[in-house]
């Protein structure tokens, strides 16, 4: 089979969130699978997502989807497979692809931080790949097709082993945001002899700032548009909370700058997240729709990379996270930082869990949550 990319590729840089992986991932992935993949090299997908004027992002719009059409036409694919955002998506173009007689598919991750319900645009696709559990509700209300896939992760065959000596550490592999360091410091406060170690960027600064604290300074009329459309988005109670949390700084505690490790290289990365006694997850997000103390979660990628490359995974609980894995027998979780510190002691106390642990997480994620396993269940819901 064939398929069409248009997952986030793009020129490196672009002022957004990271976006580069999906695209290592989902290539590497289909072509593990037995497919191959067709991508037009001439359209920056990422670059949609960056802001810009109401005229540039339609002009980019316009030239993404009509030489994206004219590919199409002229290549036979089976398979149109994307991530892209409602702000990037031409509705008429994706009927014009369907006419082809190509499906159309979309993955989107960020349903449960992004929306309150699902887009129309995301109507358009024949189906729409969605990884979050609590977004399938959302997917339902709207009539929307959808297959809930896990998300798609793939790790080189090379790394694909159980460790063959362990790191005596816990260790948490992520950026700063302030719902980690809230978690982190109440545990560190919890248990001054929890040695834990984290590693990432943005922790270094030494404290947490609000987004809004580093807004650039708006004129009264753009300041009043911009908050009606973050009301008539989000809701008035995400936006009370948004003014209550604009002016957070929270700094870093001299007992959680102890356990601050630095950026690790990609192989320290891999190597960490393996090798170490216990390597957490964190489900939980920064968002105004919840109080600060009464966080959200859901699944994260890394509940799936961690198992796959061998790991004594303990990650947060979330909802769905129980029919992904068996609890206590292929992954641990907790739901406070109390369970945190707990769970992390008794599993650097127990070799043998943590190498059943170890043994059987990784063989449900590389046997159950694979890209050639998520494609081949397309493959069967389109018929194709």
């Amino acid at each position: 089979m064939k398929i069409f990319l248009s997952f986030l590729q793009g020129k490196p840089g672009h002022p957004i969130p990271a976006y580069g992986f999906w695209e290592y991932y989902i290539k590497n992935g289909i072509v593990e699978s037995g497919h191959s993949w067709l991508e037009l090299q001439d359209v920056d997908w990422a670059y949609g997502l960056v802001p810009k004027s109401k005229e540039s992002q339609e002009q980019w719009m316009d030239n993404a989807w009509k030489k994206t059409i004219a590919f199409l036409k002229r290549n036979k694919v089976d398979l149109f497979l994307s991530y892209l955002y409602p702000s990037q998506i031409d509705i008429d173009s994706i009927e014009e692809i369907k006419k082809l007689g190509i499906p159309v598919v979309n993955f989107f991750c960020d349903n449960i931080r992004e929306f309150k319900k699902t887009p129309i645009q995301f109507k358009a696709f024949d189906l729409n790949w969605v990884p979050e559990y609590k977004a399938l509700e959302m997917y339902k209300k709207a009539r929307a097709a959808y297959i809930h896939l896990p998300m798609p992760m793939w790790v080189e065959p090379k790394y694909r082993s159980l460790p063959k000596l362990e790191m005596p550490k816990v260790s948490f592999i992520g950026s700063n945001d302030i719902q980690r360091q809230l978690l982190f410091e109440k545990a560190i406060a919890l248990d001054l002899n929890f040695e834990l170690n984290i590693y990432g960027t943005a922790w270094q600064d030494g404290s947490h700032r609000s987004e809004s604290s580093a807004m650039p300074l708006l004129g009264l009329k753009s300041k009043l548009f911009n908050q009606f459309e973050y009301i008539n988005k989000h809701g008035a109670l995400n936006w009370y909370r948004k003014l209550k949390q604009r002016n957070i700084n929270i700094p870093i505690s001299v007992d959680l700058k102890k356990a601050i490790k630095g950026k690790p290289s990609f192989e320290d990365y891999i190597q960490i997240t393996k090798a170490s006694y216990v390597t957490l997850g964190v489900n939980r997000y920064p968002s105004y729709a919840f109080p600060l103390h009464k966080p959200d979660t859901y699944s994260r990628l890394r509940d799936i990379e961690a198992p796959m490359l061998g790991a004594c995974y303990l990650t947060e609980w979330t909802e769905g996270i129980d029919k992904m894995y068996v609890i206590g027998t292929e992954i641990e979780t907790y739901k406070t930082a109390e369970e945190l510190v707990d769970k992390a002691k008794r599993l650097v106390r127990d070799k043998i869990t943590r190498d059943n642990l170890r043994a059987q997480g990784q063989q449900k994620a590389l046997s159950d949550f694979t890209i050639s396993n998520s494609i081949a269940q397309i493959q069967k819901h389109l018929s194709i």
